[in-house]
């Protein structure tokens, strides 16, 4: 996709394949979106990273549903290991960034992308986790961001 600069600290660069498995291990991200009155919005959400989409869910009426009616093209930025390093006045980091466009899931596939959440954050209770993902189908919104351009970045200690 063209439009996107090249990182200015390459030697920091993270490969693909690194910044992919920070999405795949990540806790939570920010998505950042743009609402009609042209003020950014970022918010944390949980969220699956799974074959190239990130998965999440959340209310279907709000800042960010109206948002992504308005603007479905957004950024979604996960932040890995930080550690703080005084003497040199920085901090060690890896993050990585996914631009994309986000559609809401078909109600036919959000039990299956509400099911990939649950084995992320709800391993223990997988045997409860398919009744409750049939169960939400319809009641709440559940989105999909296609990754268009990924990056990531690290400063080791």
């Amino acid at each position: 996709m063209s439009g996107f600069r090249k990182m200015r600290r390459q030697d920091r660069q993270l490969s693909e394949a690194a910044a992919r498995q920070l999405l795949e291990e990540g806790e939570y991200g920010v998505l950042a979106t743009v609402g009609e009155d042209d003020w950014p919005y970022g918010v944390p959400l949980s969220y699956v990273y799974d074959d190239g989409k990130i998965y999440f869910h959340g209310a279907t009426a709000g800042q960010k549903a109206d948002n992504l009616r308005h603007q479905p093209r957004a950024s979604f930025t996960v932040v890995g290991a930080t550690h703080v390093l005084p003497a040199k006045f920085s901090t060690a980091y890896e993050s990585t960034i996914a631009f994309g466009v986000v559609r809401p899931v078909p109600p036919e596939q959000q039990a299956a992308a509400l099911l990939l959440l649950a084995r992320k954050y709800c391993y223990d209770y997988m045997d409860r986790a398919e009744s409750y993902a049939r169960e939400s189908v319809g009641n709440v919104g559940v989105y999909c961001l296609e990754i268009q351009h990924l990056t990531g970045k690290k400063r080791p200690e």
